[in-house]
């Protein structure tokens, strides 16, 4: 071999360690079977900053600090769409996502199942403090702000809408994820918001958001987001199904176990999974404090019974699925007999 090719080789074989070198350490690429065993390890679950979803950081944020490690990864998203799409790419076998949004996917044959709720109430409307608004009736011909077409939020106005002899049609909607409402609201681009808290709750605290209505008094123990997972992950990874619905209905408990609790969980969730001002979570955990409900959340089929029938009313479904099949309710038991976590840390 010349010496000119020897250099070549010596060159690119030089070249191709350094590229595995950074693919590996810092890209951290994995390979054929240690790609697999890592994907197998970890058990991601999707969310959103939003008290719906709050369970999931609160039950990562518990087991993290008392045994030092958790059995799955929250993965946060800031809007619904690439929520959904992570879910059906593969990236995330479980996630937290709008109840009515997964019942429309199960019907459009999407292998997902919903197997717990992820709290009760916990949404109001809000609208400008110096609008004229102050009754449902006011929002005709108002635009009004809703975290997706397949969110319950709209199922609600809808529901208002109908109960006063009004039309979806009397009033504009359009779809706008929950961070960005509150700025949207304060600058007048709609006249209204509606979606999961805090975000309501911003409004409310920076002094230019009045609440119209919280979903308590207008559709009691309100179901907006689920926990739902693939089949594929109910088929193979059930343990860790399981464990993980356990976990969410103890820190369900334990949120609803005192006000101190509610107080220490808006603070590390602020600061550790959701980035946001802790005052937010503080004013929503208690302000009222059956505002939001962390118990309660086994899936029932008369609440999902009334879902889908203002889901197919309003044209999201088409009613070719029923509660058995876009959720199991193998996974939540009696709820009675679930604990609290015993954890008391301050922060």
């Amino acid at each position: 071999m010349s010496p000119k090719r020897k250099g070549f080789l010596a060159i690119l074989a030089w070249i191709t360690i350094i590229t595995i070198l950074h693919l590996k350490l810092n890209l951290h690429v994995q390979w054929f079977g240690a790609k697999k065993a890592v994907e197998e390890e970890k058990f991601r679950v999707g969310f959103i900053p939003v008290t719906c979803h709050l369970t999931c950081p609160v039950t990562d944020f518990i087991n993290r600090n008392m045994t030092g490690e958790s059995s799955f990864e929250p993965v946060r998203f800031n809007g619904f769409p690439e929520l959904k799409e992570a879910f059906l790419a593969g990236y995330i076998p479980a996630t937290f996502i709008l109840a009515p949004l997964a019942m429309a996917l199960r019907e459009q044959g999407v292998p997902i199942k919903i197997v717990y709720l992820g709290h009760r109430d916990g949404t109001a409307m809000m609208v400008n403090k110096d609008s004229r608004i102050y009754r449902i009736e006011d929002l005709k011909g108002k635009t009004v702000a809703v975290p997706n077409r397949y969110s319950n939020q709209r199922l609600l106005i809808y529901k208002a809408l109908k109960e006063r002899g009004m039309k979806i049609t009397d009033l504009t909607m359009v779809e706008m994820p929950p961070p960005d409402m509150p700025v949207a609201l304060r600058a007048h681009a709609v006249d209204a918001i509606t979606s999961g808290e805090p975000f309501m709750a911003q409004t409310e605290l920076d002094g230019y958001g009045r609440v119209l209505y919280l979903t308590k008094d207008v559709w009691p123990n309100f179901i907006s987001c689920v926990l739902a997972v693939n089949e594929n992950a109910i088929k193979n990874r059930r343990a860790d199904v399981q464990y993980l619905v356990e976990g969410i209905a103890k820190s369900g408990k334990w949120l609803d176990q005192t006000m101190d609790h509610r107080m220490q969980a808006s603070q590390f969730v602020a600061q550790h999974y959701y980035n946001q001002d802790p005052r937010l979570l503080t004013f929503v955990l208690s302000k009222p404090p059956d505002r939001v409900k962390y118990t309660g959340l086994k899936p029932l089929k008369k609440d999902f019974e009334e879902i889908e029938a203002l889901a197919i009313e309003t044209g999201i479904m088409q009613g070719t699925v029923r509660f058995e099949d876009y959720v199991d309710t193998s996974f939540a038991g009696d709820e009675s007999t679930i604990e609290p976590y015993k954890f008391e840390g301050k922060f």
